[in-house]
């Protein structure tokens, strides 16, 4: 069953080992981005917790940043109608860039975090799409005096022999809207060396959302065909 998945969030983390990160690195990087007739960052500011890239936002909620601290790049777009990949192909680049200003040799893992929205097909709530469709509960919610208004479920999947980074799958009733269906998908990779290039940041966001909207919607399918009750 095809779906139109509403990503509302993605976000990344690139740990690495601890630094001590000048502010003006990461302002040459922003004079760097500027060179360009359309910089993925506009702003440049200086916190407490370290240096932050980020573009101005209207709707409120929204986060369009990139924040390095002693330890980690942290990268967060959320309602800002950024597609996966021009996030994906942000992380990589801004972490080059930033890389080759503070002299970091290794990544010692990265994590990736992805949020979508869906609307069964079948069901006008999601809670009864997870309790009736996908659980095949019938009265048994009665023995908590009360019912339920969140239902939901998570999943890991650990590293194996052949595919080393882990994913961390959560399906729940959102309630903002009970309509929709709240996916969130967590996928932690590997070390990585700087000097075998920066791809593997890119291609990680990637590989994390394709769980998610490829796999993960295929499970959420399966379920997706009585009509509610």
């Amino acid at each position: 069953m095809q779906y139109a998945p509403r990503s509302i969030a993605f976000q990344t983390e690139v740990t690495h080992p601890l630094t001590h990160p000048d502010p003006v690195a990461i302002q040459r990087v922003h004079n760097t981005l500027f060179q360009g007739p359309d910089p993925d960052y506009k702003s440049f500011a200086v916190t407490p917790t370290g240096a932050v890239l980020s573009n101005p936002v209207t709707r409120p909620g929204a986060v369009s940043a990139a924040s390095f601290l002693p330890d980690r790049f942290v990268f967060r777009e959320e309602l800002s109608g950024l597609t996966v990949e021009d996030f994906a192909r942000r992380v990589r680049t801004t972490s080059e860039l930033v890389t080759r200003e503070l002299g970091i040799q290794v990544f010692t893992a990265q994590q990736v975090t992805i949020c979508s929205l869906i609307n069964p097909r079948a069901y006008k709530d999601s809670r009864a799409y997870l309790k009736q469709g996908m659980f095949g509960f019938q009265n048994e919610t009665a023995d908590f005096g009360r019912e339920p208004q969140l239902f939901g479920i998570r999943m890991v999947f650990p590293p194996d022999g052949e595919q080393p980074n882990a994913y961390s799958l959560r399906i729940e009733s959102f309630n903002n809207d009970p309509r929709s269906l709240f996916l969130e998908n967590v996928g932690s990779f590997p070390p990585m060396l700087v000097a075998r290039g920066f791809e593997p940041l890119e291609e990680n966001v990637l590989a994390t959302y394709r769980f998610l909207v490829e796999r993960a919607l295929s499970f959420v399918g399966r379920f997706d065909a009585r009509q509610e009750a």
